[in-house]
């Protein structure tokens, strides 16, 4: 039997806390997994960004990336990993760089996800190039956005097409405010999409392979409390439900680590944003339930690395669309989606190995949410955000919010 080693690496952009979470449990663990003979331990290092040849190897069988939705150097490096050195990457690069929020909407259309109704708008200016004026002199046609309000129904809400952290999403109320946003909206792609008025329930689904975490969402509120601390507001077969629909979503989109946001209107759940390959990690944001998260990474990270698990380069979406044109109602459907996506994460094995060899990781995670290394992890990720005068405060804020958690069971 041989001691080999897994290598993993962490390509990152400003995230602070979960890595460096990340590091010191996987010290803590101190991992020896026995695996077709061999065993296997794990190595942690944080990527670089430097010139590479594009035949030189990658070090790492598995990278946990953050920063191919826009750090194109970084993306190239990964693409170039997957093709040639068989390297493990979440999420999907060409999925992430070609699916955004309109192809998402399409294909989840198209699946029988109850969508609220979407319009694309032309853009209200664009980039001048010598092929620009002649291209809209011919083809452009005008349009009346009011109309298309009409027709799509008061509110809604105009948002770019590709997304972007909440960036330029206004909601409407007449045609005035509809043509002040558009005027507003400069050279970006517009949606227009139905705001699902008198919803009793929004939530965020935060999938990382099998894994699922609900968390009750307020979009109202100031960035560190709209994920909130409330537990047992779903009942099981809407928790249930809303792992399917996200399920199904990153595994129609290659994409392991998503987040799924759904409104819940007289009983049916809307899935209104949902291409979020690379949510939030920050503990600024999910506090309460950012050990939860780090323990998210942990698992699938380690499962990857140590069974070496094949990535898959390609999507497949014919085994979805097979689904969807079956004569069964959308429940129906969304179980045999669902199931499709459990086959494709390996949602048994992965549970089978977790309890095999992670049983301790819960003990350990509660362990470390007390020591000076975690209280460390939030103070730098609150010093890098807040003001001088604040970072005192908000650590204190953040850290009794984990001890929470702690307190509740390590939920």
């Amino acid at each position: 039997m041989a001691e080999v080693t897994r290598n993993i690496g962490l390509s990152l952009g400003a995230d602070l806390c979960w890595p460096l979470c990340f590091e010191h449990m996987m010290k803590r663990l101190d991992l020896r997994i026995p695996h077709e003979g061999d065993t296997v331990r794990f190595a942690v290092e944080r990527v670089t960004i430097e010139p590479f040849d594009l035949k030189q190897p990658v070090k790492y069988d598995v990278v946990v990336d953050r920063l191919t939705h826009w750090f194109h150097t970084s993306r190239e490096w990964i693409k170039k990993g997957i093709i040639m050195d068989d390297l493990y990457v979440f999420n999907n690069p060409w999925s992430i760089q070609a699916n955004e929020k309109h192809t998402s909407y399409c294909a989840m259309m198209k699946l029988g996800m109850p969508i609220p109704e979407t319009w694309m708008i032309p853009p209200k200016g664009y980039t001048p190039s010598p092929d620009v004026k002649p291209t809209l002199q011919r083809y452009a046609k005008l349009f009346d956005l009011g109309k298309i309000g009409d027709k799509i129904g008061w509110p809604f809400f105009l948002k770019p097409y590709d997304g972007g952290g909440w960036r330029a999403v206004t909601r409407v109320t007449d045609t005035k405010s509809a043509w002040r946003a558009y005027e507003d909206s400069d050279i970006a792609v517009m949606h227009a999409q139905a705001s699902v008025e008198g919803f009793d329930r929004f939530v965020r689904t935060v999938g990382f392979g099998p894994q699922t975490r609900n968390v009750l969402y307020d979009p109202s509120a100031p960035l560190h409390d709209r994920y909130t601390m409330q537990t047992d507001f779903l009942s099981k077969e809407d928790s249930d439900h809303l792992r399917k629909v996200t399920l199904t979503i990153n595994a129609f989109f290659g994409w392991e680590f998503n987040s799924c946001e759904s409104l819940r209107k007289g009983g049916v759940w809307h899935p209104i944003d949902f291409a979020n390959p690379c949510p939030d990690s920050q503990v600024t944001s999910l506090h309460f339930h950012f050990p939860w998260l780090v323990k998210a990474y942990l698992r699938w990270t380690i499962f990857c690395a140590a069974t070496k698990r094949k990535m898959p380069r390609t999507l497949d979406w014919e085994p979805f669309y097979k689904v969807a044109a079956m004569d069964l109602s959308y429940e129906e459907k969304l179980d045999r989606y669902a199931a499709i996506a459990d086959e494709r994460m390996e949602t048994a094995r992965f549970e089978e190995f977790c309890a095999k060899h992670l049983g301790h990781l819960d003990e350990v995670a509660s362990e470390f949410f007390t020591t000076p290394e975690a209280k460390d992890a939030v103070r730098q990720k609150v010093t890098a955000l807040f003001p001088a005068h604040e970072i005192e405060r908000f650590t204190e804020l953040f850290w009794q919010r984990i001890q929470q958690w702690r307190a509740q069971g390590c939920p």
